[in-house]
């Protein structure tokens, strides 16, 4: 029994209390879930829930009386073997050992899936992160959000939203004339004109602009110019995306902010905003009266010469999600962004929208790595692309996953590459390896989770040392931390609970053998059910271990 079902079965007791007129409650009381939480004392049951204190205002009774009416109810719950009360009304509910077991066979029957649900069913989110301008390459200021952005996406479809990721390319503007200027004088052997992009990678870009279109380097710089900045965008988007493939980071939308301009967006949204009243024409530009809703000051969209704004294309951009019918739109931006959260959420009211339920703005900090060198062919800056190479997809972004998004990191490469418990992510994928190596060994000696007809064999009443039992309800909390993680957009949750997992799995491998004894005269104990139940357990952890870390983007060696 996972804590979703006893919660349910708890609710289900209260509800039909009520009913019965054991209860008297107001109408609407009766809480949608109710929920159950382990004890910090074993020796007070399996689980524990504070509902009737949380009721005895509303029933304006005294809590340990509602307490008693309801565990006298929640005694005949299958499964539950002992209910007490504790304190002022704390009900502690005790699993018999079948009904708490039988979650390890749950869990293999429902392999990949186990941990998804539909709590987030229904729900539309556009979900955009990263966007780095392609005017080079991605470097360290990208990668906590490409790592957390990938991992929210994924907590978010696990929980049964449906969500689009996307990626909007900053292609207009000043900047990527100012990119197409910097290759052009590379072309030209030239050093970049002040203020443009000094990096190597112009070089590279250059020689491909050159290999693709031989002619520009004699054509007119003014013709040439349009077509240096065609290509070498393309070729500076395909080494992103490729980046990003190799950061196990993969988009749905690469949204285009020249589309905005070129396909007439820009008017359609002040059109738009103008029917909601939230535009004023002054001075000769024209203004989005942000300040009605919060901004410090009102935002222009198009200048007196005629010229949108980048604040045009950031409205533009938010109505064109609207129109695309995604009814949540998440941003996550970086820590020089926190500027841009009060305009966002004025133009999402301005629309017409509502900015606390339609569109959501994190705040990331800053992440640092000892020792990271600045790359050569970049610049000043230390490009993603090198992080890769030198710790690891999976050591970066499990890291980086275990944090919350609003806290600084300083990242220690020397523990990251340690192969000992006290790297996080060697000590998950190390625990989910040994239970791929158990099975193997088990496998060896003859256990199997079959018998030899076929038949499951499971025996969900043997798992009964404290270890089992400690290792089960760790398990059974996968789902709603995978909930939980989803609904307040923090990965962290997975990674903590991956660790405190894999510390109960190497608790019970250490206690509990799942392969028979071999003795010193070579003979070998009979295989039972309790060493196939164990294999159960065994596989049910490995599960669940590979599922939190598909979550977070982190690959699940069977060998280390």
């Amino acid at each position: 029994m996972t804590p979703e079902e006893l919660s349910a079965a708890v609710q289900s007791v209260l509800t039909d209390a009520v009913e019965a007129g054991e209860l008297n409650l107001p109408e609407g009381s009766v809480p949608q879930e109710v929920r159950v939480e382990r004890p910090k004392n074993r020796d007070h049951g399996d689980w524990a829930t504070a509902v009737a204190l949380q009721l005895a205002k509303p029933a304006g009774a005294n809590p340990r009386q509602l307490a008693q009416v309801l565990a006298a109810r929640i005694e005949n719950i299958d499964g539950v073997s002992a209910v007490d009360i504790a304190g002022p009304g704390f009900i502690n509910i005790t699993l018999d050992a079948a009904a708490a077991g039988q979650l390890a066979k749950n869990i293999v029957d429902a392999g990949e899936t186990f941990g998804h649900t539909q709590a987030l069913a229904g729900r539309t989110v556009n979900l955009e992160f990263v966007s780095a301008n392609p005017t080079g390459p991605l470097h360290i200021g990208h990668t906590r959000w490409a790592a957390l952005g990938d991992a929210i996406a994924r907590l978010l479809r696990a929980s049964g939203a449906e969500v689009t990721s996307e990626y909007y390319i900053n292609d207009a503007g000043n900047q990527m004339n100012v990119f197409a200027n910097s290759v052009m004088a590379r072309i030209h052997g030239e050093d970049v004109p002040e203020g443009g992009y000094p990096g190597e990678y112009t070089k590279d870009l250059a020689a491909e602009v050159l290999a693709a279109r031989p002619e520009v380097k004699d054509m007119p710089r003014e013709e040439a110019l349009p077509i240096v900045r065609e290509l070498a965008y393309q070729s500076q988007l395909a080494q992103i995306k490729q980046t990003l493939a190799d950061f196990g980071v993969h988009f749905d939308v690469y949204f285009s902010e020249t589309t905005l301009h070129n396909e007439g967006k820009i008017e359609s949204a002040i059109d738009t905003l103008r029917e909601q009243g939230h535009i004023e024409d002054r001075d000769g530009a024209i203004w989005l009266r942000t300040t009605d809703f919060g901004d410090d000051k009102d935002r222009v969209l198009i200048k007196a010469d005629g010229e949108p704004t980048y604040f045009a294309a950031d409205a533009a951009y938010y109505l064109t999600k609207r129109e695309r019918g995604f009814e949540e739109k998440i941003y996550l931006l970086g820590a020089d962004h926190h500027g841009y959260v009060a305009r966002l959420k004025a133009i999402a009211a301005c629309a017409g929208d509502d900015p606390q339920k339609n569109i959501e703005i994190l705040i990331g900090q800053l992440m640092s790595v000892r020792g990271a060198k600045v790359s050569k062919r970049a610049g000043n800056i230390i490009e993603l692309a090198d992080l890769i190479n030198w710790l690891g997809t999976d050591a970066l972004r499990y890291t980086l996953a275990r944090f919350p998004a609003d806290s600084p990191i300083d990242v220690d490469p020397e523990l990251l590459q340690s192969k000992t418990n006290d790297n996080p992510v060697f000590y998950v994928q190390y625990a989910h390896a040994r239970a791929c190596n158990a099975a193997r060994n088990a496998a060896a000696f003859g256990v199997a989770r079959t018998r030899e007809d076929g038949q499951p064999a499971f025996d969900a009443s043997l798992l009964t040392h404290p270890t089992e039992e400690e290792l089960l309800a760790h398990l059974g909390r996968f789902p709603s931390t995978v909930a939980s993680a989803a609904e307040l957009r923090e990965p962290h949750r997975v990674a903590r609970y991956l660790e405190a997992l894999a510390s109960a799995y190497h608790a019970w491998y250490a206690k509990c053998r799942m392969s028979p004894s071999t003795h010193q005269d070579g003979t070998v104990d009979e295989v039972t059910d309790l060493h196939r139940t164990r294999l159960w357990l065994n596989d049910a952890t490995a599960q669940v271990l590979r599922n939190g870390l598909s979550l977070l983007g982190v690959s699940a060696p069977e060998k280390m």
